[in-house]
């Protein structure tokens, strides 16, 4: 039936100015009656096709696989409608949906080619990161030599891990990615030392406790993949809003192991490390030991 996010995704389509299709699942189901959630959609003013809108509405069921040709058919019939065309031909550009480390891949990200065809062999930009195409891999799995506009794909080659959301780019060599990535992580670590050395150190944090003031507590998040990172940060951002006496400060997130640079992050703003699904390599561990930095796995 309508849900909440659903209700939800009609108001972004309203207010992004985009057509709708309305994809019914569920229908091999006994009790399924897609005519009923027609007929509430016009609560929220989506009128179907069936109702003398123009809404196109695509009865489907994942489970059975059904009619799931005809919601291919509808998006391509609404692509063509706009007139929504990319250029192939053009050096690619793209946008991170997810990125990981993997063992014995190193890191991936999965990148949603939105222009031109990207290639095994190109050497691209992203985020503050740079890399070869070692390889590509599709939606099921099996290596492709080139990814076309519209195609998500798996991205090997990278020398680190970017952030959801970072653009890819190609360029033309290794000389202008590296000049590119030398500037951004130029910019990055600035903001990054600006950012410790206005954190709070134990003793201010204790000072704070006696005088009664909110206290702010530093922390390092590392994750598995940039997605969980990123929904602890929206979890610690609610807890911070709605506590009146402690604040949790993010100085730093990032994708992998927890490394030493992290520890010495830590050690000179008083900061808390947490490891989502990662743990410290060797000589990270040692050094928190030794510096008495605060590491918590979860």
């Amino acid at each position: 039936s309508v849900m909440p996010q659903t209700i939800e995704a009609i108001n972004h389509a309203k207010a992004a100015d985009v057509p709708m299709i309305i994809a019914i699942n569920k229908i091999d189901k006994p009790d399924a009656n897609p005519n009923k959630i027609k007929q509430d959609l016009l609560q929220y003013e989506v009128v179907v096709e069936d109702m003398g809108g123009d809404v196109q509405a695509v009865e489907v069921s994942a489970l059975q696989k059904k009619n799931l040709d005809k919601l291919v058919e509808a998006i391509s019939l609404q692509a063509e409608i706009l007139e929504l065309k990319a250029n192939p031909d053009r050096a690619a550009i793209g946008t991170v949906v997810e990125a990981k480390q993997e063992i014995g891949k190193g890191s991936v990200a999965t990148i949603l080619v939105e222009a031109g065809t990207l290639r095994v062999g190109d050497i691209f930009v992203v985020g503050s990161e740079f890399g070869k195409v070692r390889a590509l891999i599709n939606d099921k799995g099996e290596q492709v030599k080139e990814a076309i506009p519209g195609m998500p794909v798996e991205v090997l080659g990278l020398d680190g891990t970017p952030a959801s959301g970072d653009r890819l780019a190609v360029v033309k060599n290794e000389g202008k990615a590296r000049e590119v990535v030398a500037y951004r992580q130029r910019v990055k670590a600035e903001k990054k030392s600006a950012m410790a050395a206005g954190g709070s150190s134990l003793e201010i944090l204790m000072a704070a406790v006696k005088e009664g003031e909110k206290k702010t507590l530093p922390v390092i998040i590392k994750g598995d993949v940039h997605g969980s990172v990123e929904a602890l940060l929206g979890s610690l951002e609610k807890i911070t809003e709605e506590n009146e006496e402690v604040a949790v400060k993010p100085l730093h997130t990032g994708v992998g192991g927890i490394t030493e640079s992290d520890v010495t992050l830590a050690k000179a703003s008083g900061a808390l490390i947490i490891g989502f699904n990662v743990r410290a390599n060797a000589q990270a561990r040692d050094m928190a030991k030794r510096e008495n930095v605060d590491v918590r796995y979860y």
